[in-house]
């Protein structure tokens, strides 16, 4: 069976919603079986996204409305509106907002998802370890995905502030 190919979202009613004062993800890709993710973000006037890496996928980075800038090492890159960006795996980068505000959409391959795997047995004199450790807090709230990162401080992917962090 083919898929059918359909709207998903009008920008311009999707950035006329968006509360002025919002943060975070206004949309995102949702559709079964698809290959690629997709999010637009959203961050109120002077608002920022902590620098972060992503050590597994390329992101597209497509500025929709207002500015900001994004630093990458010791570099400063201008983001205005139509502005599109690569943002390879591997790179450290940190966004901030300019006085109107940042919208922007980022694209990139789907993450597989989180797998369960069978319990391995310990044998009963091995007990010194302990159980593995939750992964809880390595969920990002808004959007569900696993942090790679092991103290993330926003979410690689939709640009949500980590809780106590």
């Amino acid at each position: 069976m083919n898929a059918t190919p359909q709207v998903l979202a009008v920008l311009d009613e999707l950035l006329a919603s968006a509360a002025p004062g919002e943060r975070g993800a206004l949309w995102h890709l949702a559709e079964q079986g698809r290959e690629l993710d997709a999010n637009v973000v959203h961050l109120p006037p002077n608002a920022g996204v902590g620098e972060h890496q992503e050590d597994v996928l390329d992101v597209l980075l497509v500025v929709l409305a207002g500015g900001g800038s994004l630093r990458t090492g010791g570099d400063t890159l201008d983001l205005a509106p139509t502005t599109v960006t690569w943002l390879p795996r591997t790179s450290r980068r940190a966004l901030e907002a300019g006085p109107e505000g940042l919208t922007y959409l980022t694209v990139h391959r789907r993450r597989p998802g989180l797998m369960i795997k069978p319990a391995v047995r310990v044998p009963a004199t091995a007990h010194e370890g302990g159980e593995a450790p939750c992964m809880l807090d390595l969920v990002c709230p808004e959007c569900g995905r696993l942090s790679a990162d092991r103290d993330p401080a926003f979410c690689s992917a939709c640009g949500e502030p980590y809780p106590g962090r």
